[in-house]
């Protein structure tokens, strides 16, 4: 399935899973111009590395466990649990156990279309 922007209803089953570094892959939902939500899987052991970008950043802990650092502060987060990321802020994330996150970014991550 290719996303268009805009599309008002995805079927997880249709979207397909895009690579996003070693043992990670992610999978656009929908998306705006203004909004972006992305599902991220991540086997035990790998990470997300060190980055910063202008979009502010929610995200919910579907599965797994954690260890995510924003701005130099890092915490174990579980199933449930969710953070915030500021614009520009430094962040990386660390799978203890293989997961799942749900990225919900504004404005749209265009580097990822």
């Amino acid at each position: 399935m290719t996303l268009r922007k805009g599309e008002c209803f995805v079927r997880d089953a249709e979207a397909e899973w895009q690579p996003a570094g070693e043992g990670v892959v992610r999978k656009i939902l929908t998306y705006s111009d203004g909004i972006m939500m992305v599902r991220v899987r991540f086997e035990s052991g790998a990470t997300g590395p060190a980055h910063s970008h202008p979009h502010a950043q929610c995200t919910l802990i579907e599965s797994g466990v954690f260890d995510i650092t924003i701005a130099g502060r890092t915490e174990r987060l579980r199933a449930g649990d969710s953070f915030l990321v500021p614009p520009n802020a430094i962040h990386d994330a660390k799978s203890v156990e293989g997961g799942m996150l749900l990225d919900v970014f504004t404005p749209m991550r265009e580097d990822f279309v």
